[in-house]
């Protein structure tokens, strides 16, 4: 079983939407980790297709008649909206900071303790929790 790319790698300076589209990928090879199956389309998920303003689903199925991740983002672009520089950098900066002293905190230092991270500092956020989980960190 695989883990999709870190939600900090970036397609088209957008954080987390490559991580979607490789839990889409793999699920439908019957190759994504099990741990992920059950917040498909939901979490993160959702907020990025609320960002650009398309619905999981369509995504989903697009994401799954092929092409690029590029092309895939274009498509989101075309059916959705596209988000200025600017709604990006806010975007970006909202989600690489998600778990640090928000809503989430709490959430943050429950996964923590859950996989026997509560004494790593160096995890503020929840991405740094989901690579430090799977690995990339």
């Amino acid at each position: 079983m695989k883990y999709p790319r870190s939600p900090e790698e970036q397609v088209g300076g957008i954080v987390y939407f490559g991580r979607m589209v490789d839990k889409i990928r793999l699920m439908a090879a019957g190759e994504l980790h099990p741990d992920l199956h059950a917040n498909l389309g939901q979490g993160f998920d959702e907020r990025i297709t609320t960002f650009l303003a398309v619905d999981y689903s369509d995504l989903k199925n697009r994401v799954l008649t092929g092409g690029s991740d590029d092309e895939v983002l274009e498509w989101c672009f075309q059916k959705g909206k596209r988000p200025s520089a600017e709604e990006i950098e806010i975007w970006n900066s909202f989600m690489v900071k998600r778990g640090w002293g928000d809503e989430l905190s709490e959430r943050l230092a429950s996964r923590k303790k859950e996989s026997g991270f509560e004494n790593r500092d160096d995890i503020q956020t929840m991405f740094q929790y989901i690579d430090a989980d799977e690995g990339r960190m």
